[in-house]
């Protein structure tokens, strides 16, 4: 398999109020295509600060970010937007969805915005949204959507261009267990299809889905755990349950 994702001693330090805080310490990442990879570890460890790091929203203060065969750290702002809209999807832990935009509309924009035909781009919001069980809500507004059809709404977005690479900070948080599943057997399928898939979860038996688990500590990679065909979903859980704490 071909790797997808690379990061080579990724750091990142915030200031402020004359106090540097170091939010990674220098990262190895290698994320291969067609893997779903779970990122767990407490809050305030880094897993947030990763993700946007290798989505293109927050500059490292070192290290090295490769997509396939293309380093991507120092890309522009404007050259970041037209990646994140070709071959990186991102569900952000909040939605950060258009508040003035229906549902519709918002998993419409990004196919849009890449030329995707109008036609084409309702082909591809109908299709997501029914696979996600909120096709019904398509003309609403994102405020007059739960916070678990908003998630859902918010994973359909970043699915509509069919991206490479799917980033997704907590992506089940807001769901129910039933709807949490759902979402994981979709990403499950779409990892089955090619597509890369890293996710931050505080869950374990979401993590117990993917093909293998880093554990983030204190803004380092300290562990990985893969998983052993036949091995049972028990056995899985409870080996994560200590990677959260």
């Amino acid at each position: 398999m071909t790797l997808t994702l690379t990061a080579r001693g990724l750091a990142k330090t915030y200031a402020g109020d004359g106090i540097e805080v170091l939010a990674l310490r220098g990262v190895d990442l290698d994320i291969l295509a067609g893997e779903l990879v779970a990122l767990m570890g407490p809050s305030g460890c880094g897993k947030s600060t990763l993700l946007h790091l290798l989505a293109g929203f927050d500059r490292p203060t070192a290290g090295s970010v490769a997509l396939g065969d293309r380093r991507v750290e120092g890309l522009s702002e404007a050259e970041w937007a037209v990646l994140r809209r070709r071959e990186i999807g991102f569900v952000f832990q909040f939605f950060n969805l258009v508040q003035t935009l229906t549902v519709a509309e918002n998993v419409e924009l990004p196919a849009r915005l890449v030329g995707v035909s109008r036609r084409d781009a309702r082909r591809r919001r109908e299709e997501l949204l029914d696979r996600l069980d909120v096709s019904v809500r398509a003309d609403a507004l994102p405020s007059r959507l739960s916070g678990g059809q908003q998630q859902r709404v918010a994973l359909a977005r970043a699915l509509v261009n069919r991206p490479r690479l799917l980033l997704a900070d907590e992506p089940t948080g807001n769901l129910d267990s039933d709807n949490a599943r759902e979402v994981v057997a979709l990403l499950r399928g779409l990892a089955a299809e090619g597509q890369t898939v890293l996710l931050a979860t505080h869950d374990p038996r979401i993590a117990a889905s993917a093909d293998r688990v880093l554990q983030l500590r204190d803004g380092l990679l300290v562990d990985e755990t893969r998983f052993e065909a036949g091995e049972s979903a028990t056995a899985v859980v409870s080996s994560l349950l200590r990677l959260d704490v």
